[in-house]
């Protein structure tokens, strides 16, 4: 008997993330935890465990070489692939690079892109230990490969939280979709008028241009938990959208979220963006992604010591029982559920 014929957007990444890993596949004793988190982990000595991770971009789909320097294409690529170790609460350690280019692309701008790659490996103390280089007929196509490490005690799944905790996010949001947003608009005005000697003055929009171009691993957050001893319940990083992420913390741990929209931190700069592009600007924070920044949940006890020590971040809702669902309250004092966000 032939089985129906779904496209894949039919059946949706997550979907067909489930089918992949409902095969009867082999296990391996040293796997401690497959598909399903930020990174896979395996079993290693010394009480330590091995973390691994891998990203691919396709020019045209995750990236524009019209306004993306292929320098800042590298770093950002590198700190995309840290963020998912240290969303683990590990340390990142050394990479993979693959890498599949057309002849148009000249041998300058691949030294440029692993000019951005290695200057992200020295920030982060993280190694390029090797990888592929081979053509491709149409578009660039990478490939990472991270690997790093953390303490069997200290490790941080997304299933972790429980009812009552507090959900926390570093820095702010939104502002890499800003940036997106401008970089997007000057291609267009740049693709009307034709003239390839006028270069668009991006200054006042350096902020949120950055973000998008070359955001920061939260490298920091990592460090100041271990140093002050704490271990979230849960965690992720934000890199396809605040909704979606609070909503695989959920999926994982069983939970349901009450959200406060007053509380979302968002940048002054991403503001001013939204009100130029006549958007709202808690769209951008709930649904933009690539912000690499970190959500974890804490137990109240511990976000009281944690914000005594270290404050760059704050709290925008508590874990509540899976029964009363995904929700959020405006900032007018409305509860909406998540299906009614989107």
């Amino acid at each position: 008997m032939t089985q129906d014929f779904k496209t894949i957007q039919s059946v949706g990444r997550d979907g067909l993330l489930s089918q992949i890993k409902n095969y009867d596949s082999f296990k391996n004793t040293d796997t401690v935890f497959g598909i399903g988190d930020d990174a896979a982990v395996l079993s290693s000595d010394n009480g330590q465990h091995a973390l691994l991770s891998s990203d691919t971009y396709v020019e045209g789909v995750h990236f524009d070489l019209t306004y993306t320097p292929f320098q800042h294409l590298g770093y950002k690529i590198i700190s995309a692939a840290i963020s998912d170790i240290l969303a683990m609460n590990g340390t990142p350690n050394s990479v993979l690079v693959n890498l599949a280019v057309p002849n148009r692309q000249s041998a300058q701008m691949i030294q440029d892109l692993y000019s951005g790659i290695y200057a992200a490996g020295k920030e982060y103390e993280v190694e390029v230990v090797g990888g592929d280089l081979t053509a491709n007929h149409t578009n660039s196509v990478i490939s990472i490969s991270v690997y790093g490490k953390v303490n069997e005690d200290s490790i941080t799944y997304r299933s972790g939280a429980n009812t009552g905790d507090a959900i926390c996010v570093t820095g702010d949001l939104g502002s890499a979709l800003a940036g997106l947003r401008v970089l997007t608009r000057e291609k267009r005005f740049w693709e009307e008028h034709g003239n390839e000697n006028v270069q668009p003055d991006l200054g006042e929009y350096e902020f949120v241009v950055k973000r998008q171009l070359v955001p920061t691993a939260r490298q920091d957050v990592i460090k100041a938990l271990a140093e002050h001893n704490i271990v979230p319940s849960s965690m992720i990083d934000i890199t396809q959208g605040l909704i979606n992420e609070v909503s695989e913390l959920c999926k994982a741990s069983k939970t349901g979220v009450y959200l406060y929209q007053a509380a979302l931190p968002i940048a002054a700069e991403t503001r001013a963006v939204a009100n130029e592009m006549e958007e709202d600007v808690d769209r951008y924070a709930l649904f933009g992604g690539e912000d690499l920044e970190l959500m974890f949940t804490l137990p109240e006890k511990d976000v009281e010591s944690l914000i005594e020590k270290f404050n760059d971040f704050v709290v925008i809702g508590r874990m509540v029982p899976e029964d009363e669902g995904m929700a959020m309250q405006t900032a007018e004092g409305d509860v909406l559920n998540f299906d009614d966000l989107s």
